[in-house]
């Protein structure tokens, strides 16, 4: 493969987010520790033993990375975390307080804080089955990927294969599709061995050859290549999607008409959008029945050797406008790496 240019990024967009009292971090930290490559993401721990995240991404079109750092937000121990986050742009990027104002919201929607889970907590507490596992698993966040985009494609990726070998594929598309950033990204942190993941315009100029060379199956080639189409002449508006639920201005019918949308692309199914609304929006009432784990963990909450998508389908309905939250407990009921 050719050597490609690096990027980089010379300017830099800061937002400082409070942190809940009661949150937990190995959700967020598990989300981006997929790839023990780290190509895309990289998780270290400061001096002070608290994590950083650094992420390439692209941002409007323009290589970027992001930098989260977990801090004290007070010098009492007791106190909540806050994290610091920078978005590190190209120095002709645009930067105003539009562009302000959707960072804040993409670090929020990225630590799990669009939908505030305090509410699934309290309104059930006393249900017999899930009551105990909420007050187990309290200040559970479901962390998001920084794009709508990025949750999609790799939801696509993961259908139906192990996550080990989603991971590699994911991995394998980042190197054919992405941009590798500059060893010196920016100051003295830098964005080290980054790559970006990739647009939808970057993956459409694989094509079908470069993303079958990449390991993508067939039906995942058309599929994604039918996304990236209809993401690029705007019939999928991900991110106007993402920026109303952002804004708490996306009622019921117009999620079920995104999710319509997105059932009509070939190879998308019920699955992949409540997933992809889940980390890609936040949306915590997307139905994942469908989802093995969820199943599995079900099973053993219930005491039962197996449980059907339609028994599961069936259980988490009273849990609307949960449902997707409740799959996430579930997930951690199983292990603390939910992806």
């Amino acid at each position: 493969m050719p050597s490609l240019p690096v990027q980089k990024i010379p300017a830099a967009l800061c937002h400082v987010q409070p942190m809940p009292a009661v949150y937990r971090l190995q959700e967020v930290l598990s989300f981006h520790q997929r790839d023990a490559e780290q190509l895309a993401e990289q998780v270290t721990l400061g001096a002070d033993g608290l994590p950083r995240l650094r992420k390439g991404l692209d941002w409007e079109g323009q290589a970027a990375w992001l930098e989260l750092v977990w801090e004290a937000a007070a010098p009492s121990a007791a106190d909540p975390l806050q994290v610091r986050a920078t978005l590190h742009l190209p120095a002709h990027q645009r930067v105003d307080a539009s562009t302000q104002a959707r960072w804040a919201a993409t670090v929020r929607r990225m630590l799990g804080l669009a939908y505030p889970p305090e509410a699934l907590e309290t309104a059930h507490a006393d249900h017999p089955l899930l009551g105990p596992l909420l007050r187990s698993q309290q200040g559970l966040h479901v962390p998001a990927a920084p794009t709508a985009w990025e949750a999609l494609t790799w939801a696509v990726t993961g259908q139906q294969i192990s996550v080990a070998a989603a991971v590699a594929l994911r991995r394998r598309l980042i190197r054919a599709a992405g941009t590798p950033l500059a060893p010196d990204g920016h100051g003295d942190a830098g964005a080290a061995g980054l790559w970006t993941y990739p647009s939808a315009a970057q993956v459409a100029q694989l094509g079908p050859d470069g993303l079958r060379a990449a390991g993508y199956s067939q039906s995942k080639t058309r599929a994604l290549l039918a996304l990236a189409a209809e993401v690029d002449n705007g019939a999928l508006p991900l991110e106007d999607w993402v920026q109303a639920s952002d804004a708490g201005t996306m009622p019921a019918a117009d999620m079920d008409t995104a999710m319509q949308q997105l059932l009509a692309v070939p190879g998308i199914g019920p699955w992949t959008v409540h997933y992809t609304l889940l980390r890609g929006l936040g949306w915590p009432d997307g139905s994942l029945h469908g989802d093995v784990a969820v199943r599995k963990a079900l099973a053993r909450l219930q005491g039962v050797e197996r449980i059907t998508e339609a028994q599961a389908r069936d259980w988490l309905a009273p849990f609307a406008p949960w449902r997707a939250l409740v799959a996430a407990h579930l997930w951690a009921s199983l292990s603390a790496k939910a992806y």
